[in-house]
């Protein structure tokens, strides 16, 4: 069984950066890929971004495609995510994820273990 730890959120300004960290804790580490999804208030649960394990493709929604930076230390077990200029509307839960669909996927049922998530808030 895989633990996920997710660290890093906080509360920024319009236009700040964090980075996010989930360490995946377990004696088989090994997922095909893990991704970023993102809670806002009052609303659905939504897909942020992914990266395969192995060979460290990268997959972004559309509307964070060059603010956020999805990456991972295989060696610590650790995925991260590099948020720059961050906007009021990208505040919410941000949840890491192992995903069980090879190469990625944007859909929540393709993700099988999940963090106890991480709050970024973001006032402008």
């Amino acid at each position: 069984q895989v633990h996920l730890v997710e660290s890093g959120g906080g509360l920024v300004q319009t236009g700040d950066s964090l980075r996010l960290s989930c360490a995946g804790v377990g004696r088989t580490f090994r997922p095909y890929s893990m991704g970023w999804f993102r809670q806002a208030p009052e609303k659905e649960r939504e897909f942020v971004a992914a990266i395969t394990w192995m060979g460290g493709n990268t997959y972004y929604e559309e509307s964070v495609k060059g603010r956020l930076t999805i990456s991972r230390d295989r060696a610590k077990n650790t995925l991260y995510l590099q948020m720059n200029n961050l906007e009021p509307a990208e505040a919410g839960v941000y949840y890491c994820a192992t995903g069980d669909a090879y190469p990625v996927s944007m859909l929540q049922a393709d993700y099988g273990d999940w963090g106890q998530g991480t709050q970024v808030t973001v006032s402008s």
